[in-house]
C-alpha cells in the first residue's frame, strides 16, 4: 500500500550517499572475512575521497553501462563536477578514454547518437560517408570495421571527453553481496523511503549472511553473468555456436558448484536446452536437458528420447517421474506419454483431457465468450448462490497471513537484508523441512474456524500494506479470505496449506477460478470454455480436494445464443 502524496517524504539532495554508504557497511559488516584484496582496497579508497567525488562516483556507478560524456554532466548537488572529475581520475575511480578501452569500442562509440555518429565519420573522412538512411548498429558495425580504435578514440576525445567508471568488479561485487541476486539495485532504497513499497521489518542483529564462503558468492555469480551473456548472445550467434560456447563453458561445472549455485545453474540449462528444441537442434537440447534432473527436465528429455528413436530410455524415465514426480505436470506427463509410447496404434488420451470430457457441461449466452467466468459466475448467481473469483489469490493470502511471522523468521536463515521481499529458501525444497514443526504448531494452535477468522484478521490488520510475497493487498482480499474460512473446515485448511509449503513455487498456483455458496452448499469451480484445456496443476487440485472432502469441479462451458 502506498503512501499519498502528501504523506510521502523528500528524499534529501545526496540521498545516494547515504544509501551506498550503507549497503557498503552492511557488506563489510556482514561479509568482510570474504572480500578480496581488491574489495578491501575500494572500500578504503572510496572512504578516502571528496564528499563530492563521492557522489559523483555513485551517480556513474548507479547508471547503466561503464562510459560517460563528460559534458552531459549535470547534478544540482554536486558543486564542483569538474574537481570530482579530476579527483575521481587521479585517484583510479575514473578513466580518461584510451587505447586500452578498443575491447568495449562498440560500448564506447553507442553512447553517441546517429546524427553524432555520422559527423564523426565526417570528421574522420569526408569522401567515404556512408548513406544518412543507415541503422544505427549498421553504422557502428561500419565505423568498427573501417577504422581501429586508436583513430576513433582520438576523433571521439577531439570532439568531447570521455570517461569510464572504475572499480566496475569491486561495486557490482558490493551489491551482489548485499541484495543477493542481479536484479535488485540501489532503487529499492528509493521506494521504500518514497513509500511505493511497505518491507518487513526485521532486527538487523538477527540477519543472516547469504554466503558464507568466497566460493558461494563467486559460483552464485558466474552464473547469474553467464546467463545474462546467453540472453544477449542468443540474439548475435548461430544456434550450434551457442551450444558449444554453453558447452565448452560448463564442461562438468555442476560437480563442482556449490549448492547455493545449483539451482540457478538448472534454470539456466533449462533456459539453453529450451531455446536449442526452438532452433530445431534437438540432439543438443538433449545434452543440455541432461545436465539437470529439474523439472521439466525429464518431460522434455522424454519426448526429444522419443522423437530420436530412444523409446526405452523415453520409458524408463517416464517410470522415474511416475515413481517420484517433483511437478504435478511431471506425474501426469509419465502416465500420459508412457501410455502414448506404448499404444501406438491407439490414439492416447491424456488424464486431463480425460476429466475434462466428463466435466459437467452448463450452458452460457455467447457475449460472455472473452469473458468466461463471468459468464459462469453469473450463471450461479442467477439460481441464487453468491459467488467470486476465487482461483490462486485467496489461498495465497491465507497461506500468507496465517503463516506471516514463519515466513520471514529471521532464524531460519533465509533473510540477509533488510530490503529482501522474499525469503531466500521461499522457493527451494528445503522450505517445508526447515519450517515443519513451526507450521504444523501453528495448525494446532488454530483448530477452530473462530480461531483461523481471528488470526487472519490480527495479521490483515498488523500487516496491512507490507509487502508479502503471497498476499496482494487489494479490495476484498481479507473478504475472499475469510469466505473460504468459513466453508472449508479447519482440518482441510489444514492440509491444503501444508501441500502448499511442500512446493510453493508449484502449489500457489492452479486453484479453481470461482468460489459459489449458498445457505446449504459450497463448491469450487474450474471453469474452461470450449477451446480451453485443463492443466496438471488445475487436475491435481481437484483430486486433492476431492480426497480432502472439499466440494470443487469442473465446468465445461456450452455457449448459446442469447
Amino acid at each position: 500500500m502506498e503512501l499519498s502524496k502528501q504523506e510521502r517524504p523528500d528524499l534529501p539532495p545526496k540521498y545516494y550517499l547515504d544509501y551506498f554508504g550503507y549497503l557498503l557497511d552492511f557488506v563489510q559488516k556482514m561479509y568482510g572475512h570474504i572480500l578480496n584484496p581488491s574489495e578491501e582496497a575500494f572500500l578504503a579508497r572510496f572512504q578516502e575521497l571528496s564528499e563530492d567525488a563521492r557522489c559523483l562516483f555513485i551517480r556513474f556507478s548507479n547508471r547503466r553501462g561503464a562510459f560517460f560524456r563528460v559534458n552531459a554532466l549535470a547534478y544540482a548537488e554536486i558543486e564542483d563536477i569538474p574537481a570530482a572529475l579530476t579527483e575521481l581520475i587521479s585517484r583510479g575511480f575514473l578513466e580518461v578514454l584510451s587505447e586500452q578501452h578498443a575491447g568495449r569500442a562498440e560500448e564506447v562509440l553507442d553512447l553517441l547518437t546517429k546524427p553524432e555518429l555520422l559527423r564523426l565519420t565526417q570528421v574522420l573522412a569526408p569522401d567515404v560517408m556512408p548513406v544518412k538512411s543507415i541503422r544505427k548498429p549498421d553504422l557502428l558495425r561500419w565505423l568498427l570495421h573501417e577504422y581501429d580504435f586508436e583513430v576513433l578514440y582520438k576523433a571521439l576525445d577531439a570532439l568531447e571527453p570521455i570517461v569510464k567508471v572504475g572499480y566496475e568488479l569491486e561495486v557490482m561485487m558490493m551489491k551482489f553481496l548485499f541484495f543477493g541476486n542481479r536484479y535488485a539495485d540501489m532503487t529499492e532504497f528509493v521506494i521504500r523511503d518514497l513509500g511505493h513499497v511497505r518491507f518487513q521489518s526485521f532486527d538487523e542483529e538477527q540477519l543472516s549472511v547469504r554466503f558464507a564462503t568466497r566460493q558461494e558468492a563467486d559460483d552464485k555469480l558466474m552464473i547469474s553473468l553467464t546467463s545474462e551473456t546467453f540472453h544477449e548472445l542468443k540474439d548475435t550467434l548461430p544456434p550450434e555456436e551457442i551450444y558449444d560456447w554453453f558447452m565448452n563453458w560448463q564442461g562438468g561445472l555442476a560437480e563442482a558448484l556449490s549448492p547455493i549455485a545449483l539451482p540457478s545453474y538448472s534454470r539456466l540449462a533449462l533456459r539453453v536446452g529450451a531455446w536449442l528444441e526452438r532452433k530445431k537442434l534437438p540432439e543438443q537440447a538433449l545434452t543440455v536437458y541432461q545436465l539437470t534432473e529439474h523439472a521439466p527436465s525429464r518431460e522434455r528429455r522424454a519426448r526429444l528420447l522419443l522423437r530420436l528413436g530412444n523409446i526405452d530410455e523415453a520409458l524408463a524415465l517416464c517410470d522415474d517421474m511416475m515413481a517420484l514426480p517433483q511437478t504435478a505436470d511431471e506425474r501426469y506427463f509419465g502416465l500420459d506419454f508412457r501410455e502414448k509410447i506404448l499404444n501406438k496404434k491407439k490414439r492416447a488420451v491424456r488424464r486431463t483431457t480425460q476429466a475434462l470430457q466428463a466435466a459437467e457441461v452448463v450452458p452460457i449466452p455467447i457475449s460472455f465468450r472473452y469473458r468466461v467466468e463471468m459468464g459462469v459466475l453469473e450463471y450461479y448467481r442467477e439460481r441464487g448462490y453468491q459467488a467470486f473469483f476465487s482461483e490462486n489469490e485467496p489461498w495465497r493470502a491465507l497461506f500468507g497471513l496465517v503463516f506471516w511471522d514463519i515466513i520471514y523468521d529471521t532464524n531460519v536463515q533465509a533473510i540477509h537484508h533488510p530490503l529482501q521481499r522474499v525469503p531466500s529458501d521461499f522457493f527451494l525444497p528445503d522450505f517445508y523441512p526447515k519450517r515443519q514443526a513451526q507450521l504444523k504448531a501453528r495448525m494446532q494452535e488454530l483448530s477452530t474456524p473462530e480461531a483461523l477468522a481471528a488470526a487472519v484478521r490480527q495479521t490483515f490488520a498488523d500487516k496491512l500494506g507490507t509487502t508479502n510475497v503471497l498476499v496482494g493487498w487489494y479490495e476484498g482480499i481479507l473478504e475472499a479470505v475469510l469466505t473460504v474460512v468459513e466453508l472449508v473446515s479447519p482440518a482441510q485448511l489444514h492440509a491444503i496449506l501444508l501441500e502448499m509449503a511442500h512446493n510453493l513455487r508449484e502449489n500457489t498456483r492452479g486453484f479453481p477460478d470461482l468460489l459459489v455458496w449458498n445457505e446449504q452448499e459450497y463448491a469450487f469451480v474450474e471453469v474452461k470454455s470450449p477451446t480451453d484445456h485443463l492443466s496438471a496443476r488445475q487436475l491435481h487440485w481437484q483430486y486433492f480436494f476431492a480426497d480432502m472432502g472439499v466440494s470443487s469441479k469442473i465446468l465445461r462451458v456450452e455457449w448459446i445464443h442469447d
